[in-house]
């Protein structure tokens, strides 16, 4: 592209339209329904014989995030590797999901995905694969029902312990003349933790992303496929839901306030999950560079999990996001995914608990 069309796409990078077609890897809606739509991705590889991958997708974020942009797309990549790959979108979150708890996931949305997808393949088993939160959710559901046919679990950038984030630890302190009920009461009237603020938070975060942002428009002017991926980061950024009402309380109660989560007891009403009695293989990713997750939170998994066949831990430095669809994604976490999966297909399962830190 030359100069004069180089000016043209920063005309229009700047003026706010799309450098780019729309991007989504082709799929088939297997099953439809209110925060369980089901699609499938058939292999674009060579196809192996090997479990399907169900994706989980964070709550509060698009499940686009495992889709971004060619060459940025997680779906995109396991396909090509010969799996089959399916994928739960939760869809949007709003005052009417204010009763919406853990439990409609981790006892009915992802198990009834489950199921759906082991009927759909044929499979006898199914790998599960998460980021962020989608971790804790596959996290919560295998310990709810130890007997579904899940044969691994991936997870990456998953907090699993609240108490190194400094400003989880302030309002813990600030809150315990009320026993943590200050910030319920908030959460409550609110209706959850809103779509706005979830976003503003995020791109908070974010922020030298955002600082580096013009000058990146500036040298890759000539280069629109790099700024077609920068503008998918900005619509998934864009396009984030809220937290339901419900499962924001249980986060703060649950996982920050009583810090239940990191001990691996949690109490959901009448339900009382053991983390130890989570028996798969289980690969966990982390980050020291992620301002959201960090490092100590990702890595404590490493200890809880002592029920599991094995643990294993990769350090890949990169930014929340960018663990499972930037360019250190790419580069680190995608392949050594695929290397836990393929270890699993050669080796279907070990005796004893074993944590180690996976090479990078």
């Amino acid at each position: 592209m030359g100069r004069f069309d180089g000016v043209g796409t920063l005309y229009r990078v700047f003026r706010g339209e799309q450098v780019g077609e729309p991007f989504a890897t082709p799929h088939v809606v297997v099953a439809d329904g209110r925060h369980r739509l089901l699609k499938r991705y058939d292999p674009t590889g060579t196809r192996i014989d090997a479990p399907p991958v169900l994706l989980i997708p964070p709550l509060a974020v698009s499940s686009s995030c495992y889709d971004l942009a060619p060459g940025l797309s997680f779906i995109e990549f396991l396909t090509s590797t010969g799996r089959t790959v399916y994928l739960v979108d939760f869809g949007d979150m709003d005052r009417t999901d204010r009763d919406l708890g853990f439990a409609g996931f981790f006892a009915d949305i992802v198990p009834e995905a489950i199921r759906r997808v082991i009927g759909d393949s044929g499979a006898e088993m199914v790998d599960l694969v998460a980021w962020s939160i989608g971790g804790t959710l596959g996290f919560l559901t295998l310990a709810a029902d130890p007997g579904l046919p899940v044969r691994s679990m991936t997870a990456v950038g998953t907090p699993l312990d609240y108490a190194p984030v400094a400003m989880y630890r302030l309002g813990r302190a600030l809150t315990r003349p009320t026993n943590g009920k200050a910030i319920t009461v908030v959460l409550r009237a609110l209706g959850g933790i809103p779509a706005p603020v979830v976003r503003t938070v995020y791109r908070a975060t974010a922020w030298q992303r955002e600082l580096k942002k013009p000058g990146y428009i500036m040298s890759n002017a000539d280069n629109p496929d790099a700024l077609a991926r920068m503008q998918a980061i900005d619509r998934f950024q864009a396009t984030m839901p809220g937290y339901p009402g419900k499962v924001s309380e249980e986060m703060w109660e649950n996982f920050v306030y009583r810090a239940e989560l990191a001990g691996g007891t949690l109490h959901f009403g009448d339900r009382v999950l053991e983390l130890s009695s989570i028996t798969q293989p289980i690969a966990l990713f982390g980050s020291h560079r992620d301002a959201i997750v960090s490092w100590e939170a990702a890595h404590h998994g490493v200890e809880l999990f002592d029920g599991a066949q094995h643990v294993e831990f990769t350090t890949v430095e990169s930014s929340h996001l960018g663990l499972i669809a930037g360019s250190d994604a790419v580069a680190h976490t995608w392949p050594r995914i695929d290397e836990f999966l393929r270890e699993l297909d050669s080796r279907p399962g070990s005796d004893g608990h074993q944590a180690f830190e996976a090479p990078r």
